[in-house]
């Protein structure tokens, strides 16, 4: 059941899994907060790898609302190689700014809106690959590996508080632009963005002590 004057921000919400998270939870009747690199529609245009300017984006939200409930953050981004030897340390560095660097300045930013909050959520989406590396993802699943533990010491943080942080675990995402563009493709263990998003909005349906902490497994 949808909290009424509930307040969400979605980060990197450009994305179709964004755009699918937003849906979902506006028609909860949630009130969404979309940050995004760019302003598009009805989005916030926040340089998320900066501090201060996440720390402001922060400050103006809860002065504007007067609380936030939840912090969806799904800033992605992935470069691999075919081998381990071939590793290009400036992938490295494009992840740690995209997938560790964000995260670090939201949930830094936000956490104190969240513990205040009476049934704040923060969430990331992971990826199996954090646990299982291969060679070629080197640098891809150590920086979704460091991503979880941070997201794990925030919800050790909020621990004893109606707030959880949770990391939802996928193969990887699937959209309907996907599929039409490669029709002949299956996405075997592919999660749908739809899917993704139910189970972002399904985090308040479920008590705290339950999900802070928790890789809920979204894999098909």
């Amino acid at each position: 059941m949808s909290t009424p004057g509930r307040v969400v921000v979605v980060t990197g919400a450009g994305g179709p899994s964004g755009r699918a998270v937003i849906e979902r939870l506006a028609a909860r009747g949630d009130t969404v907060v979309a940050a995004g690199r760019s302003a598009g529609e009805g989005q916030v245009a926040v340089d998320l790898a900066d501090t201060a300017a996440v720390t402001e984006f922060a400050r103006r939200t809860v002065a504007g609302h007067g609380h936030v409930d939840g912090v969806i953050h799904l800033v992605g981004g992935w470069r691999g190689s075919k081998t381990f030897a071939d590793t290009d340390l400036a992938d490295w560095d494009f992840l740690h700014e995209r997938l560790i660097r964000t995260l670090q300045n939201v949930t830094l930013a936000f956490e104190p809106a969240l513990r205040a909050s009476e049934r704040g959520r923060f969430a990331i989406v992971s990826a199996t690959g954090a646990r299982r590396p291969t060679q070629g993802n080197a640098a891809y699943a150590t920086a979704k590996a460091a991503a979880e533990a941070w997201t794990l010491a925030l919800a050790d943080a909020l621990r004893d508080t109606p707030a959880a942080a949770t990391i939802l675990v996928v193969k990887a995402l699937v959209n309907d632009e996907m599929r039409a563009a490669a029709p002949e493709r299956r996405f075997p263990g592919f999660t749908d963005v739809a899917d993704l998003a139910t189970a972002v909005a399904g985090l308040w349906d479920r008590p705290a002590e339950e999900v802070n902490g928790a890789r809920l497994d979204l894999t098909a």
